[in-house]
């Protein structure tokens, strides 16, 4: 579903990315491994085209992504790209549903069919009690995980996530990482994470090892 050819970045003479070739097969969780430093959350950008390579080329679902018009690639984004962080980046004057259903209103959905998704997939995390709640007024679980609802409402083809239990305790980061194994099965959906933990490593379908900006 997702290919890289020969993808290089440089920012200045710092080489990042020296020559990336990869391939993601739908319905499948690949994590993006490696030191820091290593180019990981760079090739994240690239792939999830948040950010343009100095060469090489990115298709997804076919589509040559950087051959696109600005416009042309921020529609696609939006309908075909789902992105998590490490911090959740809802907006605290939003509720929890609100949030969820933002990518979707901007894509020109209506607000009662969004509205109606976005309970749904509240009912899926088990957060329909938070539905009508600010992020302040949520743990950092549930905030990550409204973050992931959020992602999902114009049902990506694709999910990009960075380092997205890294700011979460042990037993919430093991339920973000349950989630992504049921959103696979549940939803058929396609994950890349960037992580340095070992309990998302072991749960991935494909573990790519960045090492100096190339995959080893």
């Amino acid at each position: 579903m997702i290919v890289a050819n020969n993808v290089i970045k440089s920012y200045g003479e710092l080489a990042v990315l020296k020559g990336i070739n990869l391939q993601v097969e739908a319905e499948t969780i690949v994590c993006l491994t490696g030191a820091s430093g290593a180019g990981k959350s760079t090739l994240l950008h690239i792939l999830g085209t948040l950010d343009k390579p100095n060469g090489g080329q990115v298709l997804i679902n076919g589509e040559d992504v950087f051959k696109m018009s600005d416009t042309k690639l921020s529609k696609f984004r939006n309908q075909h790209i789902g992105f998590v962080f490490q911090f959740h980046h809802l907006l605290p004057e939003f509720t929890a549903i609100e949030n969820i259903c933002l990518p979707a209103l901007i894509s020109g959905k209506s607000k009662k069919e969004t509205e109606k998704e976005a309970m749904q997939l509240l009912e899926i995390f088990s957060l329909t009690n938070r539905a009508n709640h600010k992020p302040l007024e949520l743990s950092g679980g549930e905030q990550q995980r409204i973050a992931v609802a959020r992602a999902l409402i114009n049902k990506p083809s694709v999910i990009f996530a960075d380092e997205p239990s890294g700011n979460l305790d042990a037993e919430n980061a093991a339920e973000l990482h349950q989630l992504f194994v049921t959103l696979k099965k549940q939803f058929k959906q396609t994950f890349v994470i960037v992580t340095h933990s070992q309990s998302l490593v072991n749960i991935a379908d494909k573990v790519l090892h960045l090492q100096d900006g190339v995959i080893i």
